[in-house]
C-alpha cells in the first residue's frame, strides 16, 4: 500500500500539541510535517516559530496542501466542528476529545460512512495504551467476555495517595493538581464523568454498543472517605475507580463506571498513580493486561503519533462488532454487591436491597455490605447524596438466573439465615 505524506493542520497547542509538535520533530522518518496551529489566543509566547501560527481555523480546515487534521483541544462543540468541517472536506482526522467522541458518536459514525475517511482516536481512550486498536483488531466479540479498566490517571493518583500515604480526599486532590495531573476545576475526573465518556467509546469497539455517557451507570470517587480506605484495607483490599463491561449468560452487557474493592492478585492492583490499566477477558486467551501513563504530555502525543503511522497507510477502524456482527445491548437487569457508607441510616433506601449480609451500625460512620438490582442505581439519588458512599465488592456483578443461589450461599457464610 501506498505511503501517504502527512500535511498536518494542528488544533491546540496546550500539553498535548505542543508534545506532539516535538515528537514529530524526533521522527522524521514518520514524513509528517505540520503546515499550520491553530490557537486561541495569538500573542501567548510558544516554543515555536510564530509564523506556523494562526487564530483562523479556515487556514487549516479550508487549506488543500493540508491532507490531515489533528484536533487537541479541550472545548468538546468546538472539536465537534473541527472534525466533522475536516472530514466534510477531504481531510483525515485525529482527534484526542473523548467527550466530544463520547457525545456525538452516532454523528461521527454517520460521517465516516458517508465520507470513507479516517478517524483515528486512540490518544482518547488511555493515553499511551493502545486499548483501541487491539479491541477493533484482536477481539472477536462472542470471544470477549469482560473488560474492566482504570482510565482515569487524577482519579487513580488520589486514591494511591489516600492508600498508601493515609492522606484525606482534599489533601490528595490538591497534591494532584500540584502535579498537573488533575485541573484546577476537577469535576470532570473526580464526579467520573472523563472515565465514562471514554468507556462509551471502548464499549463500542468492544461490543459495538452505541451509547450516549448518560446512559451509563456511573459515579466517581468525590464521596471515599478516609474511613472507606481503612475498612477496604481491613479487608485487604484497595479501593480504585474501575469502567468495567461484561457479558451476562443472556448476551446483553452490564457496563458500569464505579469504585471497587480490588483485590491483592487482580492486574489492576498495581495500577498506581497517574498510571492506567485494561484487563481484557476472552475465550481462549483468558485474562491479558495492559498497562500504561494515562495522561502527559509524551504519552498521549504517543498515541496521537501511532495513528499518524496508521494513517500513511490509509488505516481506518472498521467497527467490526458493530456492522458486521451483532451489536450487543446494554441490560439493565442484573444486580450487584455493594459495599455502602453513611452517617445516618435515614439517609439509606434499605428497602432497595435484595438482602444484606453484613452491618456496623455502631461507629460514628455507618457501613453495610449487600445486594440490589441495578435498577435501583441507575433511576435513584439516595446512593450518592448526603455523604454517601458505594464501592462495589470484587466479581459484583450477579445474573439473575444466579440471584437465589447466590443469596443462599452469601447469607451461609455471613452466618445469617434467610
Amino acid at each position: 500500500m501506498e505511503n501517504k505524506k502527512l500535511k498536518i493542520g494542528l488544533f491546540g497547542f496546550g500539553v498535548v500539541g505542543e508534545g506532539l509538535y516535538r515528537v514529530l520533530a524526533q521522527t522524521p522518518s514518520l514524513e509528517a510535517s505540520i503546515v499550520k496551529c491553530c490557537i486561541r489566543q495569538a500573542n501567548k509566547k510558544r516554543n515555536a516559530p510564530a509564523d506556523l501560527f494562526t487564530t483562523d481555523a479556515n487556514e487549516l480546515l479550508n487549506n488543500p496542501e493540508i491532507n490531515t487534521i489533528v484536533e487537541v483541544i479541550d472545548d468538546a462543540e468546538a472539536a465537534f466542528h473541527i472534525v466533522t468541517t475536516a472530514l466534510r472536506n477531504g481531510k483525515a482526522v485525529v482527534s484526542a476529545s473523548k467527550k466530544m467522541i463520547a457525545e456525538h458518536l452516532p454523528e461521527l459514525l454517520s460521517l465516516q460512512q458517508e465520507t470513507g475517511l479516517s478517524f483515528l482516536y486512540e490518544a482518547a481512550a488511555c493515553a499511551s495504551i493502545p486499548v483501541v486498536r487491539n479491541l477493533e483488531e484482536y477481539y472477536d466479540n462472542d470471544l470477549l467476555h469482560a473488560i474492566k479498566a482504570i482510565v482515569n490517571g487524577s482519579t487513580n493518583f488520589i486514591l494511591t495517595k489516600m492508600f498508601e500515604e493515609q492522606i484525606g480526599f482534599p489533601e490528595a486532590l490538591l497534591q494532584a493538581q500540584q502535579l498537573g495531573f488533575a485541573e484546577s476545576n476537577p469535576t470532570l475526573d473526580v464526579n467520573g464523568l472523563d472515565a465514562v465518556n471514554k468507556w462509551s467509546i471502548l464499549l463500542n469497539h468492544a461490543y459495538g454498543i452505541v451509547a450516549h455517557p448518560r446512559r451509563i451507570l456511573f459515579t466517581g470517587i468525590q464521596n471515599i472517605q478516609g474511613s472507606d480506605a481503612a475498612v477496604a484495607k481491613e479487608k485487604g483490599f484497595d479501593i480504585k475507580l474501575v469502567a468495567q463491561a461484561k457479558k451476562l449468560k443472556n448476551g446483553k452487557v452490564a457496563a458500569f463506571v464505579l469504585p471497587q474493592w480490588i483485590g491483592a492478585q487482580e492486574p489492576l492492583r498495581f495500577v498506581r498513580n497517574e498510571y492506567n490499566g485494561v484487563v481484557i477477558e476472552s475465550g481462549f486467551a483468558d485474562q491479558q493486561f495492559f498497562y500504561g501513563k494515562g495522561a502527559g504530555s509524551f504519552p498521549t502525543a504517543s498515541a496521537v503519533l501511532s495513528d499518524l503511522s496508521a494513517l500513511r497507510y490509509q488505516y481506518k477502524y472498521e467497527y467490526k462488532k458493530l456492522y458486521r456482527h451483532q451489536p450487543h445491548t446494554l441490560s439493565q437487569d442484573y444486580y450487584l454487591r455493594v459495599y455502602l457508607s453513611f452517617s445516618d441510616w435515614k439517609n439509606i433506601s434499605r428497602e432497595s436491597f435484595e438482602w444484606i449480609e453484613e452491618w456496623h451500625a455502631q461507629a460514628e460512620r455507618k457501613y453495610l455490605v449487600g445486594v440490589l438490582h441495578v435498577s435501583h442505581l441507575l433511576h435513584e439519588d439516595w446512593w450518592q447524596e448526603n455523604g454517601t458512599s458505594l464501592v462495589l465488592t470484587p466479581d459484583p456483578i450477579i445474573d439473575d438466573l444466579d440471584l437465589v443461589q447466590v443469596k443462599k450461599k452469601s447469607l451461609e457464610l455471613a452466618g445469617i439465615a434467610d
